[in-house]
């Protein structure tokens, strides 16, 4: 059975693993590090939200950060999903689907009006997911990226 709860300071080990595991998905080298200060300067800040999945064990097994924002159009709270990842082992065993769920609820609870995410082309599994979820594909806007040196 997977549990699904904020991530506290205590789970910074395992929770840097895990954030670790989902960089080097996305190609960068591993830095244990880097992703430990991330970890901690977030929770410092309070300027995200991050849930952990666990099992039966105790052992965290995936996470979900979302980062609170607002629309001037909209005039309303949006948050970005930002990051979903669930060890390999655990996959398709509904922890995926469980993390986006409490997200969503998570979000419910604090007003916000929307959930915004971005995913890789290739990563048609997360797709699927979303869509299954009733996450909608954006066709009116497209997505631009700066990088700043």
């Amino acid at each position: 059975m997977t549990a699904i709860r904020l991530a506290t300071i205590r789970d910074i080990d395992s929770l840097t693993e895990l954030l670790d595991g989902y960089r080097q998905f996305y190609a960068q080298p591993s830095d244990i590090q880097a992703a430990r200060d991330f970890l901690l300067q977030r929770m410092r800040l309070g300027d995200s939200f991050i849930l952990v999945s666990e099992n039966s064990e105790g052992a965290l097994t995936g996470f979900v950060q979302l980062y609170p924002g607002v629309s001037t159009v909209g005039l309303n709270a949006r948050w970005t999903l930002n990051d979903l990842f669930v060890l390999p082992e655990c996959r398709d065993k509904g922890t995926g689907r469980a993390l986006m769920e409490a997200a969503t609820q998570l979000a419910h609870d604090h007003g916000v009006a929307r959930l915004i995410l971005m995913t890789q082309v290739e990563n048609e599994r997360a797709q699927h997911l979303y869509e299954s979820l009733g996450w909608q594909r954006n066709t009116a806007f497209y997505g631009y990226l700066l990088d700043i040196k």
